[in-house]
């Protein structure tokens, strides 16, 4: 008999289990923790020293073993500490590539007490100034484009920097003329409500953020993801559909929280294999898949329709994937229906957290998400969810309002900003900004973002909703809806939409689509068919404030 998903959940965390839980009062606000997590990332990164020979990282024809990735670590930390003086809670910061080099660097951070500051390798050279300066970094580790962008900001602010894969770093010192292998890891206390991280949130308007974890919440996030996983296993207790170890491809970027704690984080700790991939490309992650063997996926949902469309997709073996999703925005039920379709052997999931969260939240999985197809799933007992009203009153099962969350996984604040944390954090727990609701199991559904939401003549109308519908259609690759002004509706929907590879489409065709799925208020008034992709932000979300204020530049 299958167990209750609250009747595992109460199994793994059970008294004298990995994932015991207990009551622990933070920033003073009562929260539940894992009793058994690690005090910091130092001790997690430990353990990798003791993993040998196994393979950790792959990159391109490179494999570094768990030792080789130790030594490497320990070199740079002794190096930051005695060749450059940075001292616990001193900022460093990284801005590449995903390179085995960033993974190295962050965990060296992390583990004498400095703060590893993740800068976004698109950014510009003025963006790059903008967080160097706010984040007070005292060094910068970077490939060679990213230290050229910022020579200028650097010697203004006297920050130095590393340089990796550049012989002649011109704009800085060389990798392996600072890291010498195998060197003492520096001796440094480091408590839970010590500062690990800064993010900077990729907002779409305005200077970014930087979202502050201690390692406290780094680790009860890790922690979370494992007590999920957990509980899947307990609940789908069948033989693993295949012989291969586990191992995650990496497909998003490092500097952004999916790519680091979930996916990079989750195998450091657990001792797994990772495929980096330099950049997206559906062709060449379908290649890796096949030759290291890849179990699991995890990407943002225009990814996953990147590798189902592959004109390539059939002729690559894919049968060693247990799990493929992801998050970064909700997926539609068709592609939960393709990815189970084309996927036999793996469980399709999804995820549903944010920078502020640590990317920990809850997630759905397996037979629940075939069967709530547009939910993102539940939570672990360290999380609790409320959906509110603008007052900030809690609203009953089933109705919809402002999703807000609690638990010990949760940034303290944001770097130098207590206005922006106030207004985020209010009395232990963040707003989510996310406008949703939880039916009477406990599965949370997010509808949209609270400022994309259109309201059209008063009618609430929900883009994710919207954008389903239009995903259901055989021709449509990407679909995004969004509100512009409307003289007497006040908004009304609007849609871009590009299509699949050799189709044609039309407004009233897609319209009438829609139409036949949902309300006429919600279909949308002005449809505008492109033909190239649609444009995003690092982390995978498309960017409908850059759509709109196109759309309404040409009206």
């Amino acid at each position: 008999m299958t167990l209750s998903y609250t009747g595992a959940m109460a199994k793994v965390t059970a008294a004298g289990e990995r994932f015991e839980t207990a009551e622990a009062d933070i920033r003073g606000t009562t929260v539940t923790i894992f009793r058994n997590a690690p005090p910091s990332l130092r001790e997690i990164v430990a353990t990798t020293r003791a993993r040998g020979d196994d393979v950790f990282l792959v990159y391109e024809d490179e494999r570094w073993t768990f030792t080789q990735f130790a030594d490497q670590v320990d070199g740079l930390a002794a190096a930051l500490v005695e060749r450059y003086g940075i001292v616990k809670g001193d900022r460093v910061a990284i801005g590449m590539r995903n390179y085995p080099e960033w993974v190295v660097a962050f965990a060296a951070i992390t583990s004498i007490g400095a703060i590893s500051v993740s800068l976004n390798a698109w950014w510009t050279e003025d963006e790059l100034d903008y967080a160097l300066e706010d984040c007070g970094a005292r060094i910068l580790i970077a490939d060679r484009e990213r230290a050229e962008r910022s020579a200028a900001t650097r010697q203004r602010l006297g920050i130095d920097a590393i340089v990796v894969r550049d012989p002649s770093a011109p704009d800085g010192d060389r990798w392996a003329d600072v890291v010498v292998p195998g060197a003492a890891m520096p001796d440094v206390h480091i408590g839970p409500e010590d500062d690990a991280t800064i993010l900077y949130t990729s907002g779409t308007t305005g200077r970014p953020k930087g979202a502050v974890s201690t390692h406290r919440g780094i680790v009860q996030a890790l922690l979370g993801f494992g007590c999920r996983s957990a509980v899947e296993r307990l609940r789908n207790p069948e033989p693993p559909s295949s012989d291969d170890a586990l191992a995650f491809i990496l497909v998003v970027p490092l500097f952004h929280v999916t790519g680091c704690v979930p996916v990079m984080l989750s195998c450091l700790a657990s001792g797994l294999k990772l495929v980096i991939m330099y950049k997206w490309d559906p062709e060449r992650a379908l290649e890796l898949i096949e030759r290291e063997r890849v179990t699991n996926f995890v990407g943002v949902p225009t990814q996953n329709w990147d590798l189902l469309a592959s004109p390539r997709f059939a002729d690559h073996d894919t049968s060693s994937l247990r799990n493929v999703g992801g998050g970064g925005a909700p997926a539609p039920p068709e592609l939960v229906r393709r990815m189970q379709s084309n996927f036999p052997k793996a469980s399709p999931g999804i995820g549903y957290g944010m920078t502020e969260t640590n990317a920990y939240g809850p997630q759905n999985g397996g037979a629940d998400y075939i069967a709530h197809p547009t939910s993102t799933g539940r939570a672990t007992p360290i999380l609790e969810i409320e959906v509110r009203d603008p007052e900030g009153l809690a609203l009953p099962t089933g109705e919809r309002g402002e999703i807000w969350f609690k638990g010990p996984h949760l940034i303290r604040g944001y770097w130098n900003q207590p206005d922006a944390t106030d207004e985020v954090i209010v009395d232990g727990w963040l707003r989510s900004g996310d406008i949703g609701r939880i039916d009477d199991e406990g599965f949370v559904y997010v509808e949209d973002r609270a400022k994309d939401m259109v309201l059209r003549a008063g009618e609430n109308v929900y883009c994710a909703e919207v954008e389903a519908a239009l995903y259901e259609h055989p021709d449509v690759h990407e679909a995004a809806v969004f509100g512009v002004p409307h003289e007497r509706l006040g908004e009304e929907v609007a849609a871009m939409v590009l299509p699949r590879t050799g189709a044609s489409l039309t407004a009233s065709e897609l319209q009438a689509h829609v139409g036949e799925r949902l309300a006429p208020f919600k279909v949308p008034s002005l449809i505008t068919i492109v033909d190239v992709p649609l444009p995003r932000n690092a982390s995978g979300k498309i960017l409908k404030r850059e759509l709109r204020d196109q759309l309404t530049a040409r009206t």
